[in-house]
Formats: structure tokens, sequence, C-alpha cells
């Protein structure tokens, strides 16, 4: 009886340590319909409405980072093209997201026409791990950063590349809703 209730009690801890782990990940509410490329962590959105890609500041914008998912939608779609890599504005046609920067620390992306077979424009997306990596270095992926800013009603955080390695995965999977 001593046996059985000494692996009892391993099973019951080994459910502790991985419980917190699987709970930890909150799903977005998005809101925003049609096309929309988003976190899959909410990633202490206040609101719940998700991370997305956006022009930073009203409209358009040269500049990217991650944003409230609008519900409205707007400069926060975007669409991802399998052939090409090319991650694409949907309200702003025929402008990509570009690694236009990249020593830039904060701003490294740009919403600039799209170019054929420009590699700064190429991003391969993986389904199963939901990462975005650089065409032109497949052990970077596109990431959020760690810091939440204040944008109006929203929040915002910059959209920078890092390495998966060292990225958690709340940080780095995006799902792709066509």
């Amino acid at each position: 009886m001593n046996r059985y209730k000494h692996k009892f009690t391993m099973l019951a801890a080994s459910l502790v340590l991985i419980t917190p782990l699987t709970s930890m990940a909150e799903e977005p509410d998005i809101q925003t319909k049609g096309t929309v490329i988003y976190l899959a962590d909410n990633l202490n959105e206040e609101a719940k409405l998700g991370w997305c890609i956006d022009t930073q500041g009203r409209g358009f914008s040269e500049k990217l980072h991650s944003h409230s998912c609008k519900p409205g939608g707007g400069d926060t779609q975007f669409s991802f093209d399998e052939i090409s890599g090319k991650i694409e504005s949907v309200e702003f046609k025929g402008k990509c997201m570009t690694l236009n920067q990249p020593d830039n620390t904060e701003i490294p992306f740009g919403l600039l026409d799209c170019v054929e077979d420009d590699v700064s424009q190429q991003f391969s997306y993986d389904a199963e791990s939901m990462e975005f990596r650089l065409s032109t270095d497949e052990t970077k992926c596109v990431t959020v950063a760690d810091n939440i800013l204040e944008a109006g009603p929203f929040q915002s955080r910059h959209l920078i590349f890092a390495s998966c390695a060292d990225l958690l995965p709340s940080f780095k999977q995006w799902v792709v809703r066509e």
C-alpha cells in the first residue's frame, strides 16, 4: 500500500509542476473580422484583444510595431503569402513588412513597397511551432518586446526579431487567420 501511495504522490507532484506551464497561456479575444496575424497568447493585453502587427501611429506609417488587435481591423490587418514569404498589409495594398533596419533594437521592421525577390521581405512560417522566421537567418524569430506601452485606449509593444531559442513561446507564436 505504501508503494502505491508513493507513486500517487509522485504523479500528483508531476501534475502540479506541469499545470502552471499550460495554464499560463491565455487566448486573446480577437474581435477583428477577416484576415489577421496575431499572437496566440494574449500576453497581458489588458482588454484581452491580443497583439497584432500594426503600423505605428494612426493610419499609414513606414514603421511597424505590435498593437492591441483593433476590433475594426484596419492597419492591424496583415496577410501572409506562403509562396513569396511576404507579410502584406490588408489596409495598404502593395505594402509589405520589411526588415529594413536590422540594427534598430526597437523598430527594425518597416512597411514598404512590396518588391519581388527582396530578401528583407521574405519570411517563413512554421504552422507547427507557429513561428515566423527571417528568411535570411532561420535562427531568428519575429517576436514582441517584453515592455507594454500605452497607445491611447489600446496598448503596444515593439515588434522585433531575436534568437528563437532564447524566446518564450508566448512571445513568438503567431496565428495566421485568413
